[in-house]
């Protein structure tokens, strides 16, 4: 446990029982499909080493994350299953991704050169995936440029291609034509490989809504991020999910966000609140101050948005100006609230609820960015079966986390 989690009075709380099960649920509901982890930005907020082992014991196949660096750290952690690496390394980075057995993904010319050079000098035979550009238009080989990429990777004996995939743009619109329109250009992609007597490995296009809202997207695989965080990529697919997964089960939130009150005052009517002065008590008030701010992941503009915190068990605004490490909340004429009693940015207390969608729509933003908004100076605190015990900051040394997946040398 790290001096932060100890000292710092407001934390993360995650459960890895509740990333688990979402991965449970997302491994029925894509069957025969198997299902790939997206752990990058260190699991949106909630801690890569840990969602990994939790999502792994939930039936994940594999991990996936953005970053060398992110790869290499789930290493040093333990991880023993297949890391897909979602962009291509920069040349530099390669060895270490070779030297770590992650799985890079490749859509330049200048990426297999690199990936072949890096094979030869660890001197062993490297597992790559393709990536083909439907129509996101971020990264991705372009369509008529894939089969000589392909060619090439097939005709270096330091690689092997494990797989091919596309990333969908607007699958959270089951009703946008342009889902169908990227599976067309991406069997069309395979077919031409296939045609050229190319392998194509494993395949993949789905993210969480695709693999939610659109069958024909899942194929051999599905990449899950914010849906095995027991959030939905978009409000509208609730319902899709519940016809889906049947009998009424949905995801659960793994992540609450909480703050021990620091300072209780009463404030006569007519005072203004924090920076700016723009908040005025309509009555006599008291005010308690919650040790966290927008250097946290609290956004400045959710004060102006309405936003609130659970206190006792009932919803308190946000009064004024979210300041770098601190929030003032409106306490009304609520004489019973003490330092020390617990505050709710985000989970439930009592009856009531502040969800991370609500958050997301005050803001004007999505899950995905509230989540990794919540910056690494609010400790995390684990509960339910993971590694690092309920209230661990990772991993313990030789704890069974290195046992989660099948080692990388049985993957071939």
């Amino acid at each position: 446990m790290t001096r932060s989690s100890t000292l710092r009075p407001a934390w993360v709380e995650v459960d890895l029982d509740a990333i688990s099960a979402n991965a449970r649920r997302l491994v029925r509901l894509v069957a025969p499909a198997r299902l790939c982890a997206v752990v990058k930005a260190d699991a949106y907020g909630h801690g890569a080493s840990q969602v990994a082992g939790a999502a792994l014991r939930g039936g994940a196949s594999l991990v996936a994350v953005a970053l060398v660096e992110e790869g290499v750290a789930l290493r040093e952690s333990g991880c023993t299953s297949e890391v897909l690496l979602l962009s291509e390394p920069a040349p530099p980075a390669m060895g270490e991704a070779v030297a770590h057995e992650l799985t890079p993904t490749l859509y330049q010319p200048e990426g297999v050169v690199a990936a072949c050079s890096a094979a030869s000098a660890a001197g062993r035979v490297v597992d790559v995936q393709l990536k083909v550009d439907t129509g996101m238009h971020r990264v991705g080989a372009d369509p008529d440029a894939l089969l000589a990429l392909a060619r090439a990777v097939d005709d270096a004996p330091e690689l092997v291609g494990a797989g091919l995939w596309t990333h969908l743009a607007v699958a959270e619109e089951p009703d946008d034509p342009f889902t169908a329109e990227q599976l067309r250009r991406f069997r069309c992609a395979r077919q031409a490989l296939a045609a050229a007597g190319i392998p194509t490995g494993v395949l993949h296009a789905a993210n969480s809504a695709g693999a939610i809202a659109h069958r024909a997207a899942r194929l051999d695989l599905v990449r899950c991020g914010i849906a095995l965080y027991g959030h939905l990529p978009a409000p509208a697919l609730g319902a899709v999910l519940e016809r889906e997964l049947g009998g009424g089960e949905t995801l659960e939130p793994a992540l609450a966000w909480k703050a021990q009150i620091h300072l209780v005052r009463r404030l006569e009517a007519g005072e203004r609140v924090s920076y700016g002065r723009t908040y005025e008590l309509e009555r006599p008030s008291f005010v308690g101050v919650v040790p966290v701010g927008y250097h946290d992941g609290v956004p400045r503009a959710l004060g102006r948005a309405g936003g609130e915190v659970l206190v006792k068990g009932r919803r308190r605004r946000i009064a004024g100006t979210v300041t770098m490490d601190q929030v003032v909340v409106d306490l009304g004429d609520d004489d019973s609230v003490r330092p020390g009693d617990e505050a709710v940015l985000i989970g439930r207390q009592g009856a009531e609820q502040i969800t991370v969608q609500e958050w997301a729509d005050r803001l004007g933003t999505i899950c995905h960015e509230v989540l990794c908004g919540i910056g690494p100076r609010v400790p995390r605190r684990y509960i339910g079966a993971g590694p690092g015990g309920p209230a661990g900051d990772g991993p313990p040394a030789g704890s069974a986390w290195t046992s989660f997946g099948p080692p990388v040398a049985q993957r071939r």
